[in-house]
């Protein structure tokens, strides 16, 4: 009696099936989509990211002699990881207001290896097609060796370049010794 549709609702079960809606299953893999303080709009895979962090910018400590591209080190559940101004690291012009109450910092890793990338703003989780992935003609030459393509469709009736980085060449990059 409990396991017929008609006992909990008092309806039929046509009318139980046409209110479910049918979920879609999602196509591609599960990127993170964020903002560096330019407005570029970029992605990484999920994959690939350790974690999402927002500490304020005061536990964010600043270290002489290194990259001016390395904000400093922050403490992660005992586990001391670096922090990148992604934005810079890429040429962006703009640097990365830390005058707020938090710092988005998406942790990559690859191995033992951890970096934090510091962004201007996290947009949301999407799932892509990796296979629409198109590789841009436009790009500097020191954001190609970082670049795994990019996607361009339109969102809100507006059309979006959404460019897909390679945590692991940045992760790896000479960059960081300067």
């Amino acid at each position: 009696m409990v396991g017929n549709p008609d006992f909990l609702m008092g309806q039929s079960q046509e009318d139980l099936a046409s209110e479910f809606q049918e979920l879609e299953t999602p196509e591609g893999e599960l990127h993170l989509r964020f903002q560096v303080p330019s407005g570029r709009e970029l992605a990484l895979p999920a994959t690939g990211i350790r974690e999402v962090l927002d500490p304020p910018p005061d536990r964010i400590t600043p270290m002489p002699n290194v990259s001016p591209l390395l904000l400093g080190t922050f403490n992660v559940r005992g586990r001391v990881i670096w922090v990148a101004d992604l934005g810079q690291f890429l040429g962006d012009s703009v640097g990365l207001n830390t005058d707020r109450a938090e710092i988005f910092v998406i942790a990559v890793e690859d191995q033992d290896t951890i970096l934090g990338l510091a962004v201007e703003r996290i947009v949301k989780m999407q799932w892509l097609d990796v296979e629409k992935l198109q590789m841009p003609t436009d790009i500097p030459d020191g954001v190609a060796p970082f670049l795994r393509g990019e996607w361009v469709f339109e969102e809100n009736e507006r059309p979006v370049t959404l460019r897909l980085l390679d945590q692991v060449s940045i992760l790896r990059s000479a960059r960081w010794a300067a």
